[in-house]
């Protein structure tokens, strides 16, 4: 069902009790469909949600028409239960919008200022590396800056280890080898960086800032925008922590943006 309003008694509204996908379109064609679903269709199952005919979601990109479009999906338990306890025999409602969308390329050559987050995620292994509803956290740390010239915040975990951005994944090169932050205690595992770790050895780890701090080259990626090279990293005060200065010739860049079809250099 196309965008329409959630009854209040939605469990989702109420709760957060639901899972949702950002997909790019391009021309009726979603990219990364089979990432999104997988990881769609985890979530669904760590929710303990009832399966919606997820055969139904097959059709949805070939309405969003021409151009380049952002497809928003969402599932949601349904109504019913009694305070948090849900309904023995949910019925799931599901939600999509579609919106077009323009990215910013100047990010993708240029590089990008981010900052570290106040915020701390709290661990939690059951909701990690699922897209669920409940995003407070994200909201609140994204609320830290007004100033537009910072693209993203890195968030680390209570116990001080790197996650992701607000709504990116972070990826770095360190003597020579591509890490990428563990997401098995908290965060969202990315549908981009799935796709990429099938054709790019990246190396999961549990690290702090300091990791992050020693790297010769880092990026910022998601399935929507592509991958931003960091160029300047802030503490949460405004100071510089590390600058990083930008290849002439960026690989993993061009191997994401190979992955969602945006342009590979400039002159593209």
């Amino acid at each position: 069902m196309r965008d329409t309003a959630l009854p209040m008694d939605d469990r989702g509204l109420a709760y957060g009790d639901g899972v949702f996908e950002t997909i790019l379109v391009r021309d009726g064609r979603p990219q990364l469909w089979k990432q999104h679903m997988a990881r769609l269709q985890a979530g669904i199952e760590r929710l303990a949600l009832p399966r919606p005919d997820l055969a139904a979601f097959e059709a949805l990109p070939a309405q969003c028409g021409p151009g380049l479009k952002v497809l928003k999906l969402i599932v949601t338990r349904g109504s019913g239960g009694r305070g948090y306890r849900p309904p023995a025999l949910a019925e799931p409602r599901w939600r999509w919008t579609v919106s077009a969308f323009q990215p910013i390329a100047e990010r993708w050559f240029e590089g990008v200022n981010v900052r570290c987050c106040e915020l701390r995620l709290g661990r939690q292994p059951r909701l990690a590396g699922i897209k669920h509803l409940a995003r407070l956290e994200n909201v609140l740390a994204r609320q830290e800056w007004q100033d537009d010239a910072i693209a993203e915040g890195v968030l680390l975990d209570s116990e001080e280890c790197l996650v992701e951005a607000t709504a990116m994944n972070l990826v770095w090169r360190r003597e020579g080898r591509l890490e990428t932050p563990l997401l098995d205690h908290c965060g969202v595992d990315g549908t981009l960086l799935n796709a990429l770790e099938a054709v790019v050895d990246i190396d999961r780890v549990r690290v702090g800032l300091d990791t992050l701090l020693a790297a010769d080259a880092a990026w910022l990626i998601n399935s929507v925008q592509g991958a931003w090279p960091i160029r300047r990293l802030d503490d949460s005060a405004g100071n510089c922590l590390r600058q990083w200065p930008l290849a002439t010739s960026d690989a993993f860049r061009q191997a994401a943006h190979e992955q969602l079809g945006y342009p590979l250099n400039r002159s593209d």
